[in-house]
């Protein structure tokens, strides 16, 4: 028989709060039926009625952002994407025909791009609750999308999108952690240039 003691379960991975309310908005977008175009309720009523804080709801719209489920605009709210969109086909040939130090370059100036737009949100709280240090290592991919929820520019947001294949996240490494901590300082305290500075050759750390 076999030894009873000696069989465990892996430890169950415990879900980030705002990960599940994104899950739990995504189903909620897909019951109602709701198309591209489609306004969400405000983020002050929705995190009423989900029982949340606003930082995490906020978290949550940067995570479906980045998705591609949701579009948030400055002034208008959260509005549902179609997430089979068209895509410039010209424009993603032209990338790929480019060296990649070029594309690297590009992207880079898309980051102080959206950086620059993220310290000037004028939330000065929401800048904080997603950016401040919480104790855990800083990432690239969790850094860039509360920068984007703040920079608020979908126009950058999938120029980014369209040179990540060429020119993808680097590494990890403590280089570009201490980028992404100057990055986020900048950003919390409004200052736009100190937060493009921080961008540059942070691709090529």
């Amino acid at each position: 028989m076999p030894d009873e003691s000696k069989r465990t379960l892996p430890p169950l991975r415990r879900e980030r709060l705002y990960e599940s309310l994104a899950a739990h908005i995504s189903d909620f977008i897909e019951a109602q039926g709701l198309v591209s175009g489609d306004r969400l309720p405000p983020e002050r009523q929705l995190a009423a009625e989900l029982g949340v804080s606003r930082a995490t709801l906020s978290r949550a719209l940067a995570s479906l952002e980045t998705l591609g489920r949701i579009e948030v605009r400055h002034g208008v709210g959260a509005l549902v994407r179609s997430s089979d969109g068209p895509s410039d086909t010209r424009l993603q040939e032209q990338v790929d025909s480019r060296p990649r130090t070029e594309v690297v370059t590009a992207r880079e100036s898309m980051l102080a791009g959206l950086a620059r737009a993220a310290a000037v949100n004028p939330n000065d709280s929401l800048r904080v609750a997603m950016l401040a240090d919480d104790g855990r290592p800083r990432t690239f991919d969790l850094t860039w999308r509360c920068v984007r929820r703040l920079a608020a520019s979908p126009l950058l947001v999938d120029l980014d999108d369209l040179l990540a294949d060429k020119a993808p996240a680097p590494p990890d490494s403590p280089a570009l952690r201490a980028s992404l901590d100057r990055l986020a300082e900048a950003i919390i305290r409004a200052d736009a240039g100190a937060a493009a500075v921080a961008c540059l050759g942070m691709l090529s750390d």
